[in-house]
């Protein structure tokens, strides 16, 4: 019964809480956001390979979408990351070309050999070329990984009772040059709402009109990290399309009676 509660708080809240945390420490987690602030681009890393890399080479003239897990998390982690893959695969944007990943683990006790086989996992799902240079799964030491948490707002805390990190889910949508655009919560994220979010980041670098058109109607809802129908903006687009079609449909009619 426990565990039902649990499943169905999960499915009502904006951000997924890890399972069984104590009261305490479910005050001590959460997202704080930080719209606009910028990451500390130049804190050390290591990438999958163990090679020692800072913050700043992961971000490359694109948008980023930066993800939060720990690689031996027993079922959060895994299910915001499968929500992430879910997302992205309808969008015609793609990693490396469109935009960038950046999952980080927040254990610092974790090393680049898991981050391999996880980067291994995500990648035969997501199942694109191209994918592997631009989806980076990163480690780094405590006082890294603090600064970025912090940076971003992201707040978790180890539970000795469960022996886990207790932590929310949620992915951050970032600037090519690396301040914060956005926040998506859960595990399942809509594709429209990552693709405005991307278009938005990239301030119209990658999209279509219909992109722009969709960025004038649905504004970005911080307090739900989600894209809300604006109604006086979608009724100004809508009097815009019915007067050009009006126009040209009188263009039409005159052309056919000359």
């Amino acid at each position: 019964m426990k565990m039902l509660w649990l499943v169905v708080f999960a499915l009502m809240s904006p951000t997924v809480l890890a399972q069984d945390p104590s009261s305490d420490i479910l005050t001590a987690i959460g997202v704080d956001q930080k719209l606009n602030a910028t990451l500390p681009l130049d804190l050390p890393f290591k990438d999958e390979s163990g090679r020692d890399a800072s913050l700043r080479d992961f971000f490359r003239g694109r948008p980023v979408i930066l993800s939060l897990v720990y690689y031996e998390c027993p079922m959060l982690c895994s299910m915001t990351l499968n929500g992430l893959v879910k997302a992205m695969r309808p969008l015609a944007f793609s990693i490396g070309n469109d935009f960038d990943v950046v999952t980080i683990s927040f254990d610092p006790n974790e090393m680049p050999q898991l981050a391999a086989a996880k980067k291994d996992v995500y990648l035969k799902d997501y199942a694109r070329s191209g994918a592997a240079s631009a989806w980076h799964f990163l480690t780094g030491s405590s006082q890294s990984i603090q600064r970025l948490t912090d940076a971003v707002g992201y707040r978790y805390k180890w539970d000795d009772a469960t022996k886990q990190w207790a932590h929310t889910s949620a992915i951050v949508v970032l600037t090519p040059d690396g301040r914060v655009s956005q926040y998506l919560f859960g595990i399942e994220f809509s594709s429209r709402d990552l693709r405005l979010s991307l278009v938005q980041a990239s301030q119209n670098k990658i999209g279509t009109l219909i992109d722009r058109i969709l960025l004038y109607c649905y504004h970005y809802k911080p307090e739900t990290g989600k894209y809300g129908l604006v109604i006086m903006s979608t009724v100004r687009v809508a009097s815009l399309a019915t007067v050009f079609a009006l126009a040209a449909f009188i263009i039409f009619s005159r052309r056919r009676q000359t």
